[in-house]
């Protein structure tokens, strides 16, 4: 098992726009892998490229057991209808806040077969598919915040990000999930 160290609030990497993959490659396939591995590891449900370092377009998701493989995708249809809900990020640990989002989006991508597939979404995977997008494009769930709220988020980071002081978040196996079964 090959866990990335994921980038915390701070990285520029995260703040940067990714670069469209040209095809799949052996490479890109490890990535992907070492990546559902590291989102497993961080008890996480989707993880973008930007967040271990890299600077593709990418990201995997992973809900009740269907995996979901994203290369350079893009939203091409999102509902009127919106709806608010609670979004955090393995790459701001302990920090959550309510994001205003579409309720249902249509997200087209390469799949690893190198084909282009539209998938449609609602509820927690269209919110989860628009976060890891945002991330390809330097966008964090926290730029969704009104001034207000955004100033608290980024104050309780402050005093969380101290426990990261090379600006990354080193997993181990099963670190994570021992963690959270302790509360």
């Amino acid at each position: 098992m090959t866990l990335l160290p994921i980038q915390v609030l701070g990285q520029p990497i995260l703040r940067q726009e990714t670069v469209p993959v040209a095809q799949v490659t052996p490479t890109i396939r490890a990535l992907v892998e070492q990546m559902f591995e590291t989102m497993h590891a961080a008890n996480g449900i989707g993880l973008a490229a930007p967040q271990v370092g890299r600077t593709e377009r990418l990201a995997v998701v992973e809900i009740e057991g269907a995996r979901y493989v994203l290369l350079n995708p893009e939203v091409i249809a999102a509902s009127t209808e919106t709806a608010k809900a609670e979004e955090g990020c393995l790459s701001i640990p302990e920090v959550f806040a309510d994001v205003e989002r579409p309720v249902s989006v249509t997200v087209r991508a390469m799949d690893l077969d190198g084909q282009t597939v539209e998938i449609p979404a609602s509820d927690l995977l269209a919110r989860c598919f628009q976060h890891e997008i945002d991330h390809l494009h330097g966008k964090l769930f926290i730029d969704h915040l009104g001034m207000f709220k955004r100033r608290q988020v980024l104050a309780k980071w402050e005093r969380l990000k101290g426990d990261y002081p090379t600006g990354v978040r080193t997993l181990t196996p099963g670190e994570d999930a021992a963690r959270s079964a302790k509360g």
